[in-house]
């Protein structure tokens, strides 16, 4: 077997044995092309090299934004990054993209600005593994879209947008709410696969989209892991945090002993995981956006009672429990109390 002698970068030189080409040591890049915004223009590319140069671009340069020539990665942060969306950071509409920093108002801008140049139609694909932040990275797409498209002007986001391009982004708390739930590994994790098809008119202006849902894990209303301190969808802890809500007070929820404010705990759909309330999360709070989408989609109030009257029925059925009186014949173990609401 042969070796090599490799100098370090704190300049030591250690002994390499290698095996052929294929053991050979990856070589790193130089100085001078580090934090580069685009992993394009870097000499090497292999697995470590790129993990590095991330790694000093997220922690040196607090940019979670890098451009892999069409490509923008994305690293989720686990943190509130709301300036890096404020009205000023994209108010370079129209400017080379290229030459601001990677951000994903840039690939939204591309996509549009070929959309309107040369007349084709676009594709934004998010993908990433659990936990990444697609997400977040989809909704800020929507909403770049919704702003650039709302009219001649091209406002950036922040100001209010037309009636269609508002409609258009009040499906992301919906989908949110009904979809969502916490992981061991993201907070807001979409259980569930969606692809939008957002259609523009002559102008260019947002004329209406399409939403289509796909591979929603249905198993999560009934199970969630304990040890990973796992949620249901946040829709079931936001009914929980209103039940006085005045959508919900024919649902009778607020009279039954065992339904108290935040007492997820009571129902056994919310309570597996052990982990009903999660720092950041204002259930309460979010059920009146989830109820602001549905006013501004323009679902009927008598609609919204139905579906939130779905959801408590199936928080009631997680309690229910069978007794066997033989080896033919259960019956529902549930009080007196408890049958009135079923």
């Amino acid at each position: 077997m042969k070796s090599i002698r490799v100098r370090l970068e704190c300049d030591q030189v250690v002994e390499y044995k290698i095996n052929g080409v294929e053991s050979m040591p990856l070589l790193q890049n130089p100085d001078i092309l580090l934090g580069r915004d685009d992993l394009t223009t870097l000499s090497y590319l292999h697995e470590p090299a790129v993990l590095s140069h991330l790694s000093f671009r997220f922690v040196k340069r607090e940019a979670i934004y890098t451009y892999c020539g069409i490509v923008l990665v994305a690293i989720n942060p686990y943190s509130n990054c709301s300036q890096l969306y404020g009205d000023d950071v994209y108010r370079g509409v129209g400017k080379q993209v290229r030459e601001l920093d990677p951000h994903i108002y840039g690939v939204a801008e591309e996509a549009f600005f070929d959309l309107s140049q040369f007349d084709k139609d676009q594709s934004v694909i998010v993908s990433g593994e659990s936990g990444a932040g697609k997400t977040v990275s989809a909704k800020f797409v929507m909403r770049y879209l919704a702003s650039v498209a709302s009219g001649p002007s091209r406002k950036p986001y922040g100001v209010a947008e037309a009636g269609v391009e508002n409609r258009v982004l009040a499906s992301n708390p919906i989908m949110e709410a009904i979809g969502n739930a916490k992981t061991i590994r993201n907070d807001n994790s979409s259980r569930f696969g969606k692809y939008i098809q957002i259609n523009f008119n002559e102008h260019f202006a947002i004329a209406g989209a399409e939403l289509k849902v796909y591979l929603l894990e249905k198993s999560r209303v009934v199970f969630q892991v304990r040890a990973d301190n796992e949620r249901n969808y946040h829709i079931f802890y936001q009914i929980c945090a209103s039940r006085s809500h005045p959508l919900l007070s024919d649902l009778n929820l607020a009279k039954m002993k065992c339904f108290i404010v935040g007492d997820w705990c009571s129902y056994y759909y919310t309570s597996q995981g052990d982990s009903g309330e999660v720092v950041g999360i204002d259930d309460a709070k979010d059920f009146l956006e989830t109820v602001a989408a549905f006013d501004l989609l323009c679902i009927p109030a008598e609609v919204q009672k139905s579906i939130f009257r779905l959801f408590a029925g199936l928080l009631l059925f997680g309690n229910i429990g069978f007794v066997s009186k033989n080896d033919e014949y259960a019956e529902i173990n549930v009080s007196s109390s408890e049958q009135f609401f079923l």
